[in-house]
């Protein structure tokens, strides 16, 4: 059974239990929100590693993209990224191959990872029909399902499944005259499909095949933002919107089936639209946990989607959002190599962290209070254990010229805090000069 159905039953799983223990919270409250839907575990029955939780109640996860294009494949360069995304801190990967043997890349990254994967399995298929996707239009629907199989079975935790883009939708994303299109790349490719076939979305059309496959593994369902917004201009949209009507009936589809479902939200989004997408997404799914790529909240930052993504995060998360898609410096421009892995990572961590001190969950209220009092006392090691990069921290303050004085740099010998605590130190040993 999935982990939703054994909560539907009331009963707690090895799995429920090591969430439970990773983000000390009660397993009996755990397993209700996930029986509502509002919690999943992503773990397929054929891929064995540390479970993670996502939704409502629990830390902020992050998941980094890796992947091989056509223009770029290595193998064996894609397993570093994974392993510098893992010691940085993300909750999982998703492995976005679309050049060389993809079945192979897929196959060592589910061994080689000791975190949740997930994958986009419409990216496979379409390789499998041309490199520059001109062909897709001649896809067979059932290659669709297969690969979904073909994946289950391997042991990918979660899926893209872009079943919100259908007809209609395509209709509205069409009539409000968008900046940026559609820049999904599935969801690209199915509107191309849906044009040239003059048929329904199968993904949306069958979607209890889908439901079937996912049951047995127990894969959980990630409902793709085909039609999300690719610049902030788009943002909240007729066709963002139709989209996401369409999503919050397949969750409850999903539910019903026991499969365990989560819901994909907008890429770009101006500062004051954020809160809002957050909430109509939750209201419009009723609650299902939300997975973000950024947002991104400006579209001229090429070199530094990191940081812009991290603003957006850090409001997406506050406001409610359970999942966020890291975003490297090389987004829009390049595949990212090893730097720009560790640099989207770091940003998303901060933001994750940010926005879990606002919802009070995690214990980041705790390490935070850590932080400062350690700051006050001049504690250096104890800054460096509560930090959340602590050997970035380290060696930063280790190739200073203060690296032995009690103060740093920045201010050497006006610092403040030591000043600050020299005044304390006459006051608690003369208490007559506090009058």
């Amino acid at each position: 059974m999935t982990q939703l159905q054994y909560a539907l039953k009331g009963q707690l799983t090895p799995e429920m239990l090591e969430v439970a223990k990773k983000e000390n919270v009660d397993p009996q409250w755990l397993l209700e929100e996930i029986a509502k839907g509002r919690i999943v575990i992503p773990k397929n029955i054929n891929h064995k590693f540390s479970p993670e939780g996502i939704g409502y109640g629990l830390k902020t996860k992050v998941n980094a993209n890796i992947g091989t294009s056509p223009d770029h494949i290595n193998p064996e360069e894609e397993l570093r990224k994974l392993d510098i995304s893992v010691e940085n801190g993300a909750h999982s990967v998703m492995d976005l191959s679309t050049g060389g043997r993809l079945n192979f890349i897929r196959l060592q990254i589910l061994r080689h990872s000791p975190v949740m994967v997930g994958t986009v399995p419409i990216y496979a298929v379409a390789t499998q029909l041309g490199a520059d996707g001109l062909e897709f239009h001649k896809m067979d629907p059932e290659m669709l399902f297969k690969e979904i199989e073909r994946q289950a079975h391997q042991g990918v935790d979660f899926m893209t499944i872009h079943a919100g883009i259908t007809r209609t939708t395509v209709h509205f994303e069409e009539s409000s005259e968008r900046v940026g299109g559609i820049v999904s790349r599935g969801g690209s490719l199915l509107k191309k499909w849906m044009f040239e076939n003059n048929a329904e979305n199968p993904l949306y059309e069958h979607f209890d095949r889908v439901l079937d496959i996912c049951e047995q593994y127990d894969v959980t369902i990630s409902l793709g933002d085909a039609v999300r917004p690719g610049a902030w201009m788009d943002a909240t949209d007729r066709g963002q919107i139709a989209e996401l009507l369409v999503l919050g009936e397949l969750v409850e589809k999903a539910r019903k089936r026991g499969v365990q479902v989560m819901v994909e939200g907008p890429g770009h989004v101006p500062l004051d639209q954020i809160e809002m997408n957050v909430q109509l997404m939750k209201r419009v799914t009723n609650e299902a946990p939300f997975y973000v790529l950024g947002p991104l909240t400006t579209d001229a930052a090429a070199g530094y989607d990191h940081i812009v993504s991290a603003i957006g995060g850090a409001i997406a998360a506050a406001a409610g959002a359970d999942f966020l898609c890291y975003v490297t410096p090389a987004e829009h421009l390049t595949l990212p190599n090893e730097d720009d892995v560790k640099l989207g990572v770091i940003a998303s961590i901060i933001a994750a962290h940010s926005a879990d001190i606002v919802k009070n969950v995690g214990g980041a209220r705790e390490r935070d209070y850590a932080m400062s009092k350690a700051r006050r006392e001049l504690n250096w090691n104890d800054m460096f254990k509560y930090a959340l990069f602590p050997e970035d921290a380290r060696k930063k303050r280790e190739a200073s010229e203060s690296a032995d004085e009690e103060y740093c740099t920045m201010c050497g010998p006006l610092c403040a805090v030591r000043t600050d605590s020299s005044i304390k130190k006459i006051l608690d040993t003369e208490p007559l000069l506090k009058k």
